[in-house]
């Protein structure tokens, strides 16, 4: 007997899954369709080109559809839907339910598959001869990518995670919560479960809106140059791929570059591991695919001009592709759930990825050991003075760092193929930091002086006449940036140094020749080769001079365990309101302030000329923490950003907020504080508190009571109170009324210093006021542990990637112009 569950909404699933399997279908028969007019030799014939258009149209319709359905679902709640239920909640603002989209993998996987169908109908309009090869590619990818979202099972056999499955069909409801047990309680579930489970608190940050959909971009452009390379094979265009494939390479390197510094941006901001590149094995998953096609796009350049290194070029292009797949099964095969914060939970979908790898990397294969003999492959040695043998190299030496990294990076994998027990490398900045940085020095290098070179031959004279120059200045430019940023002390780190700033010569000397033919058509490389060398300076630097400046001598914080989770001393404890002294800064707890679920922190930074009292600087930063049931504290860093440095600060550990008593039945406010201290002062007269020091300032005769009307012949009278807290001044007022016969006060507080004051008498013969001071007990003050970390000249690193990109975009503009030409 089926069960009728009360408040389920399932028309938008129903329809959400038939535009799943309404894109499933459509890109199977647009693969189809482009494959038999590849096929078709009558080129009058496009019948089979046109059924693929359709299908492919009509993919994207069921994509947008499926997006449509899964937005209007989170944004309304519908907790009946798994999804929904898991990755979104009530407290979300909307732009953090965007970002709720793609938390999980069915959501990135239709980000993924968004991007390539865009990029399918730009191929459509403008691959031209290439159409029906390219998207035979294409389409294939996409069949494969929104299989991902089917959730069905054929034959035994799990295909796809759909976003539309129910909650109760995903998860055991009567396991999850013994309620359910009940029948009555299990058919009426919506009515217990009455929000989501939330977002990630690391994800909810801005960067998490704009990062992933830049990086799925990203990752979608990295199938063009695969199929543009696979149809060359295919059709014998060995040579034609070049021009309209260029454009493409340049694009794909640009957004994924572009997408894993944005990555870096939110680690920087977001997590409190204090830096923005941990060697995490998913930032290294998305960073090998990058390095590889910039080297498949220097050697393509090289062919283009010399026609040497054919197969290279060839094999990078198709291989960068190959491993964007190899990332995404690290990320979603739960494979790395123990080492990567990044990585996704096992929906069961290994299996697939693996197909999915092994499909394109057998047809990769396969088209070029089918075509082997035929490749236009030059037996001729190329000249070691010559532009194509060092862009050669240069892209050796990146492919050599790639497999390193991979390597490195697949330990996991290693174990779980073989049966292995291999730990995880333990620091792993450490080990990727020292075995990274030669090859890091050898591509600045290359970068550098392969300027000088000419295609095919140079007069070595003449090379070495112009390399000597920019070697003596990059030395002298070296010395002095080593002595100011602090890095003499490591040879590896000067060597490094002097690799980039030498690149950066080198090409800023090639720019110098803008006016020129030749220097025009190579602005874009010299400007991104500038760009990329200036962000490696800013890595460097920033990464090997940063420093803890919360130096805590005792080596001691009084809370349990501290130890275990941080440095002691590194960590610096505060309590509300009592400055303490760190280096140069004189550091304040101010306040706090809770919107759900965040906690925010006020700290006050500042620094005081000890001979003039004089305040020579002054900033507050925001640190947040969010104390998360499933992740523990959850800690958010602030940042105080200068021209040459930055101040990382975040929170380590907080007094938990415990709820306090208001004014009602049986409890009063002043539970919460100490006895008063009861003082008779008059007006110029200063106590000592806990926090500060109050002065009596001139009583105020007409004070305003909010909700109660003076009359004519009551008595209102205020006493400003001022607190001076380490220079910084807070003020209050309260009130003393005679009405009638009865005295009545309104006690005033400050939630900052843990203050109260009640005005309870007016002492006329000895010109004096009674107050009571309450001040919260010592043990109950609120506290925090700190750390703050200082990246000097980090701006370099996005300094060179601002530059960096502007030169990909001059370049791509280039090549389309180039292309437009022929």
């Amino acid at each position: 007997m089926d069960i009728q569950f009360i408040g389920e909404n399932l028309l938008p699933g129903k329809l959400g899954q038939f535009f799943i399997v309404l894109s499933f279908g459509a890109s199977l028969l647009s693969t189809i369709a482009y494959f038999f007019a590849t096929k078709n030799k009558n080129l009058e014939d496009t019948s089979w080109t046109k059924i693929g258009r359709i299908g492919f149209w009509t993919n994207l319709i069921g994509i947008l559809g499926i997006g449509a359905t899964l937005f209007y679902l989170i944004l309304n709640h519908y907790n009946e839907y798994n999804y929904v239920y898991s990755h979104s909640s009530k407290e979300l603002p909307v732009y953090y339910i965007v970002s709720a989209f793609w938390q999980g993998q069915e959501g990135s996987f239709w980000l993924w598959a968004f991007w390539q169908a865009l990029l399918g109908l730009v191929l459509i309009a403008k691959a031209k001869s290439w159409e029906n090869g390219v998207m035979t590619v294409v389409a294939l990818s996409q069949t494969f990518l929104t299989s991902m979202l089917l959730g069905v099972q054929i034959f035994g056999i799990h295909i796809g995670s759909s976003p539309f499955i129910l909650l109760r069909d995903a998860v055991n409801l009567k396991e999850m919560a013994p309620i359910f047990a009940d029948p009555e309680n299990y058919k009426n579930y919506l009515s217990f479960i009455t929000d989501g489970k939330g977002l990630n608190p690391l994800l909810q940050n801005y960067w998490m809106v704009i990062h992933p959909p830049t990086l799925f971009l990203g990752f979608a452009s990295m199938i063009v140059p695969f199929a543009y390379g696979i149809t060359a094979l295919w059709q014998k265009r060995y040579k034609d791929w070049v021009k309209p494939v260029l454009p493409w390479v340049s694009f794909a390197v640009m957004i994924l570059g572009t997408g894993i510094i944005m990555g870096s941006f939110w680690a920087y901001e977001a997590l409190n591991f204090g830096g923005f590149w941990a060697w995490d094995p998913v930032e290294n998953a998305s960073i090998i695919p990058w390095l590889t096609l910039i080297g498949g796009l220097h050697v393509i350049i090289a062919f283009k001009n010399t026609g040497h290194a054919y197969f290279t070029a060839m094999a990078l292009i198709l291989v960068s592709f190959i491993l964007v797949l190899y990332a995404s099964f690290l990320t979603r095969s739960g494979i790395l759930g123990e080492t990567s914060v990044h990585s996704f939970t096992d929906l069961g979908m290994s299996g697939q990825l693996i197909f999915y790898i092994a499909t394109f990397l057998g047809i990769a294969i396969l088209a070029v050991v089918l075509r082997w003999k035929e490749l236009p492959i030059t037996h001729k040695d190329e000249e070691t003075y010559s532009r194509e043998f060092w862009m050669f190299i240069g892209a050796l030496v990146v492919t050599v760092s790639c497999i390193h990294i991979i390597f490195a990076t697949s330990v996991p994998v290693f174990n779980a193929v073989f049966g292995t027990n291999y730990a995880p490398i333990k620091d792993a900045v450490r080990f990727y930091n020292q075995w990274q940085a030669p090859f890091a020095v050898l591509i600045a290098l290359i970068s550098g002086f392969s300027q000088f070179l000419k295609y095919k031959r140079t007069d070595p004279r003449k090379f070495y006449s112009s390399l000597i120059s920019s070697i003596i200045f990059a030395l002298v430019i070296t010395a002095g940036f080593a002595y100011v940023s602090g890095i003499y002390t490591n040879l590896m780190y000067i060597i490094l140094t002097f690799s980039c700033i030498f690149s950066v010569l080198a090409n800023a000397r090639l720019l110098t020749g803008i006016f020129t033919k030749r220097g025009s058509k190579l602005a874009g490389s010299a400007i991104a080769h500038i760009g990329f060398a200036i962000l490696l300076v800013g890595a460097l630097v920033a990464a090997a001079t940063s420093n803890p400046i919360s130096i805590n001598e005792t080596n001691f914080i009084p809370v349990k365990d501290f130890e275990k989770a941080a440095k002691p001393g590194e960590n610096i404890m505060l309590y509300k309101n009592e400055p303490k002294k760190m280096g140069k800064y004189t550091v304040t707890y101010i306040s706090d302030t809770t919107i759900q679920p965040n906690t925010y922190y006020k700290l006050n930074f500042r620094v005081v000329d000890e001979e003039t009292g004089k305040v020579k600087e002054d900033f507050t930063v925001n640190p947040s923490i969010q104390e998360n049931g499933r992740m523990g504290l959850i800690a958010s860093p602030d940042t105080k950003h200068y021209l040459f440095k930055d101040i990382y600060t975040h929170i380590t550990s907080a007094a938990q907020k415990k709820e306090e008593h208001e004014d009602h039945e049986g409890h009063t406010e002043e539970e919460n504080y100490k006895a008063p201290r009861i003082v008779a002062l008059k007006v110029g007269d200063t106590v000592h508190t806990s926090s500060g020091v109050l002065t009596i300032k001139a009583i105020n005769k007409q004070p305003v009571v909010r909700d109660l009307k003076i009359e004519k012949d009551d008595l209102a009278v205020g006493l400003p109170l001022e607190i001076n807290v380490s220079g910084k001044i807070y003020n209050v007022e309260p009130l003393f009324l005679i009405k009638g016969n009865n005295t009545f006060d309104f006690a005033r507080k400050i939630d900052e210093l843990g203050l109260r004051f009640r005005f309870t008498k007016i002492i006329p013969e000895e010109d004096r006021f009674e107050l009571q001071i309450f001040e919260k007990p010592q043990q109950a003050k609120d506290w925090l542990v700190f750390k703050s970390i200082e990246f000097p000249y980090i701006n370099l690193y996005w300094i060179g990637t601002i530059v960096m990109v502007i030169g990909f975009l001059i370049s791509i503009f280039r090549r389309k112009k180039e292309l437009k030409t022929d």
